[in-house]
Order: C-alpha cells, then structure tokens, then sequence
C-alpha cells in the first residue's frame, strides 16, 4: 500500500432537509489500499460514497473533496468517472435483455467503418471477464443469469474500464460463497495492481479477511479510522453501535416445552418434475425453543419452509403436526390461520409491498381480526401498526412512509411485525438477519429471546454458522435433502455441523 492520497473527504457534512446525514466526517483513500466503511444502516456510508462518486453534486454540501490532492468539483456521476472514480451501487444497473458483452461496453462501444465492431466487444468481453476471474459467456443474455451473476458482471463492467478508485457497495449480499472468494481474489488482484478500493459491507469477516484499513461511520460522524492488522470485530462493532458486544449472538436460555410443530418421516416431490426433494423428515420444534436449520445451499431449508407454508412441493409420505393435530395447509393463509407464520428470505419480492406504508404493511397478513363487518377497522389497524413500530424500533418518519424508503434493517423489523400480529405459535425464520447490521442483528436476537420466553417456538435457517451455533437450542442439518445429523447445543461445533452438511459426520466424529 502506497502512502500516496488518490481520494479525500475533508469535513464533508451534507444534510437532507432537517435531517444531517454527514456531521463533519473526513475520509481518505491511498493506492493500492482496500479501505472497508463499517457502520449500521443510517450511519451514513452510502451517503459518503454518492459524495465521492458524485451522485451528490458539488455545492450541496459543505466541505471539500479532493482527488490526487486537487480540489474536485464533481456535478455528476460522468465528472467522477472521468476523474477515474468507478461505483458500484447495491442495486444493479443492468439490462436485462442485452447479453453480458452489450452491457460490459454500454455507452463505450468500439467502432469500425461507422458501425459498432462486435468481435471486438465479445473479444474485449472475454478478456475482461477473464482478467476478474469470472466464468461466463459474454453472449449470454443478462437477464438469464442468477443474480449473483449479474453482480459479477456489474463489477466486470466497472473494472473494464480502468478506474485508479473502485467503490464497491455490499457488493457480496447477493452472492454464493464461491462466487464471494471470486470477487474477493478479484479486489486483491486490483489492490496489487495499486487500484484503491472502497469495500462496504456488513459482513465483518469478510471485511478483516480484505481491508488494510477500516473508518467506522456512526449516526453520520467518523468514531475513527483503525489499521485491519491492529483491531478486532468486537472492537468495530463497539464503535458501530456506542457499545461494546461480548457476545455478537445474547441466546438466553429458556426451558422448553411441549412439542408445538412435529413432523415424521416427510417426503416431498418438488413441483414441475415431481422428483423426491425432501426426504424422511423427522423433527420436533418445542415451545421456547429456536430450533436451527443449516445446511449447504441446495440442502432444501428454504423448502423445507415453503412446504410448511403450503408454498411449495407435494407431501408424498408422512404427516405434519401443529399443536399436536395435523398440519393442513395448502395455502400461507390456511398456515397463518392454524398457528405457522413464515419471515420470507426474500423480503422485497415475498415479505413487502415495497411503495406502501408501514401500516399497510404491518397489517397484511392479519387484515381478518381488523374486521369491522366488512369494512378494516382503520384506527384499530394504525393502533396495531403503531405498537409493532414501537416495540420493534422502527425508525422510520410516519406509520404511512413507503417501507421501500426505509433502511434494510428497518424493512425486516416491518416483516417480522406483519408475522407477529398473526400471534404464531410457531414462527419460521429464513435468513432473518440477511443483509442487515449489526445493531439490527442484535434487535433481531433480542426479539427472538422474547419470544421463546413467551413459549413460542422457532425455527430459524442460517447460512452463518456462527448465528446457527450462537441462537440455537438445537440445531438440525440437512444434506441434499435428507437430515445429515441432529445436535443439542452443548455438542455442536463448526466442523460438525460442516461435516454433517456434507454428509461426513461419521468421519468428522
């Protein structure tokens, strides 16, 4: 890393009306550094970086931004780049109808005899994606790849053209592991090559695993700039949330109960072909217990509770019980009615309406008790919708703003508010803490203790084997469809449930 300063905020404050979202934060970037930005969501690290990307244009903020120690007065995302500031923003930029090459060149096509010389965009395309590691056709339509694809592409798409900043902005949320260690060789490549890179993300392993340097951002004010090498995640995360976090996952024991949801022996064909997808089920979820579900991707978790839910598959063999009677759901409204509620993994496409309030919302799923003949009882229904605000800590500026403006953190509490209202006797978790950070992680933890300790049970799928071993009671792996082992808490360990995962936990024991 070179001690040479390419990027620089000095006593940036920038406000949105009323509100500062920046309070005097300063900032610098060297070459050939990968400096990550940590903080909560609100803290002000997307704020920062549109700042530096000139998503913010020059005159509506306060303070300077300099590059190569030169005064840049950015009025637009093309001044950025054409000072060689590339970003790639949480949402994707891409068109989906174009191929993978189109969308790699889009706005920069070569030319040959007046016309767009497209062996040179395929060729190009190749060497480019190529040269990042990435395995895919350039003459690929974009929109027939996974999204994890699609985010490698937007990266390609960014380092084609040979930027001296690379700003990446959570850019591993979308993806699988493999396609995560991709990327991540990717930025050490760019470092190497003395790029600066600007990494965000909430995933503090990854962020130890790649920085040089690390600014934490709280309430929109810098708690200071620390060298990778020289702190802990314990150490960030104090900064992050104004408090020092002993245990990243505060279980709190309870004593559990009867059995609320059984199922025995379950086969599922999956729809379409109608192959066998889950195999010989068997497992109990007991009251005030958080029974964990892991296993590789693929393994069949997020079926499994689609299956629950009447949502997917077809039982071929077994039975399902709720309460100590048969589970008979076809549909999530015949679930809800009996007891089972589902917070989806996919919260924007499944768990929200994204351009409706917080109320409507919060109150989708238990419209039936807000009946008042035929009509919503509309005050009893901004009575439930402002309680949940209340106990969930829902920041957010009135019950009727859209959840699709508010924080990721935020959205999540309003789909586990929605669930909530239904008041399940069993409340199935997928992924509760994905894309969220770490002060909203906690809030989702605490919330889970409160209600086992109310004697509800819950059964919570995690890929993080850290949140499986941390919240769990007892934690169930499943292995391409079938349980590949079954532990207490007091007997799991990382290479077990990995073993298990696999399908080797006879030669891990």
């Amino acid at each position: 890393m070179s001690e040479r300063i390419v990027l620089e905020a000095r006593d940036v404050v920038k406000r949105f009306g009323a509100v500062t979202a920046l309070g005097g934060v300063s900032f610098d970037l060297r070459a050939g550094e990968v400096h990550a930005l940590c903080g909560e969501n609100g803290a002000g690290k997307s704020t920062l970086i549109k700042l530096l990307a000139g998503v913010h244009p020059h005159g509506s903020y306060e303070g300077e931004i300099q590059v190569d120690g030169k005064t840049a007065e950015f009025h637009s995302t093309r001044d950025a780049e054409r000072a060689g500031i590339a970003i790639i923003h949480q949402e994707l930029a891409l068109f989906p109808d174009m191929t993978v090459g189109e969308n790699l060149f889009l706005g920069t096509f070569p030319q040959r005899f007046g016309r767009i010389d497209w062996d040179r965009v395929y060729a190009q395309s190749a060497a480019t994606l190529a040269d990042c590691g990435i395995q895919l056709d350039p003459a690929v339509r974009v929109g027939d790849l996974g999204l994890g694809q699609q985010q490698l592409v937007e990266i390609a798409r960014a380092v084609g053209r040979k930027p001296q900043v690379l700003v990446l902005d959570e850019p591993t949320a979308a993806l699988a592991r493999h396609e995560t260690d991709t990327l991540l060789d990717l930025v050490r490549r760019l470092r190497s090559r003395n790029v600066a890179c600007v990494f965000i993300s909430h995933k503090l392993d990854e962020v130890f695993a790649i920085a040089d340097r690390i600014t934490v951002l709280r309430d929109g004010c810098a708690q200071g700039t620390l060298t990778a090498a020289e702190t802990d995640a314990s150490e960030i995360i104090r900064r992050m949330v104004g408090r020092r976090i002993e245990d990243h996952y505060p279980r709190r024991q309870s004593t559990p109960g009867r059995t609320l949801l059984a199922l025995r022996g379950v086969d599922v064909k999956a729809p379409g072909d109608g192959a066998l997808a889950l195999h010989g089920i068997e497992l109990e979820a007991r009251a005030g217990e958080v029974l964990g579900i892991g296993g590789l991707m693929g393994a069949g978790r997020t079926e499994l509770l689609l299956h629950l839910m009447g949502l997917w598959g077809t039982r071929a063999r077994g039975a399902v019980e709720l309460n100590g009677r048969p589970l008979l759901a076809r549909n999530p409204r015949e679930a809800l009615a009996q007891g089972l509620a589902l917070v989806t993994e996919d919260r924007k496409r499944f768990g929200l309406v994204a351009q409706q309030g917080v109320t409507f919302n919060v109150s989708l799923s238990s419209l039936r008790s807000l009946r008042r003949g035929f009509f919503v009882d509309r005050d009893r229904e901004a009575g439930h919708a402002k309680s949940i605000v209340e106990e969930l800590r829902i920041k957010a500026q009135g019950l009727e703003q859209p959840v699709g403006t508010l924080s990721g953190g935020n959205q999540q509490k309003v789909v586990l508010g929605k669930m909530l209202l239904t008041q399940p006797q069993v409340l199935l978790l997928d992924e509760p803490t994905r894309g969220i950070d770490v002060g909203a992680k906690l809030e989702v933890y605490e919330l889970i203790n409160r209600l086992t300790m109310a004697g509800q049970a819950i059964m919570l799928v995690s890929s993080e084997l850290g949140e499986l071993l941390g919240m769990s009671d007892r934690i169930v792996m499943l292995c391409a469809g079938r349980i590949g082992g079954t532990f207490d808490r007091s007997e799991a360990t990382q290479e077990r449930l990995l073993a298990a995962a696999m399908g080797r936990l006879e030669r891990a024991a």
